[in-house]
């Protein structure tokens, strides 16, 4: 694997964007490749945005993912998925909760939530994966693992092996929440 793969990662703070950062580059370390990560967070305890950058591949100098390089947009909220889209490559794909997340100019009323943003991201991105992440993370038994079901989302689109994706989770999880979390990835890989 001498290409440097890139997922850009973006959501609303307190949506654990930086664990799911931090699992998805625990899995590429244990495959032995390169990893770097780094990390944006605007106003993120008010519920701004957050993105993290991850790159692996043989061997990788920079933790900035180049604009239109993106390979995979790992996205947590809708208008964040909007937000980034244009950073994606060509034949790029998202990896998306359908979550909405009123930012401050729609609650208080000044301007409507966009439309149709599923149907933006699918047109412009064909191979895109849309989850209905909220309601599967509160069948799983929580509503903050949305991320982990996001996760198993992306596990499936990634050639590395399960036991790994596995390992991570078991390794950056607090033990007393591992069966949700557990529970809420396996949702994410049946989803379609």
């Amino acid at each position: 694997m001498s290409k440097v793969n890139n997922i850009l990662l973006a959501g609303v703070g307190g949506q654990g964007i930086l664990l799911a950062s931090e699992v998805i580059s625990e899995v590429m370390l244990m495959a032995g490749l390169d990893v770097k990560k780094n990390e944006i967070h605007g106003m993120s305890q008010r519920g701004g945005s957050v993105v993290s950058h991850v790159r692996y591949g043989e061997k990788v100098y920079s933790s900035i993912i180049p604009e239109g390089e993106v390979d995979i947009l790992f996205s947590f909220e809708l208008l964040e998925t909007c937000r980034y889209l244009p950073l994606l490559r060509k034949n790029g794909r998202a990896v998306v909760s359908d979550w909405k997340i009123a930012p401050p100019s729609v609650a208080r009323g000044t301007v409507p939530y966009p439309k149709d943003l599923t149907q933006k991201i699918c047109s412009q991105f064909p191979s895109s994966i849309i989850v209905d992440g909220l309601n599967l993370a509160l069948a799983a038994g929580n509503a903050k693992t949305v991320n982990t079901v996001l996760l198993g989302a992306l596990s499936n689109i990634l050639d590395f092996d399960r036991e790994m994706w596995l390992t991570a989770l078991q390794q950056m999880i607090p033990s007393r929440l591992l069966d949700v979390n557990l529970k809420a990835f396996e949702a994410g890989c049946q989803a379609k």
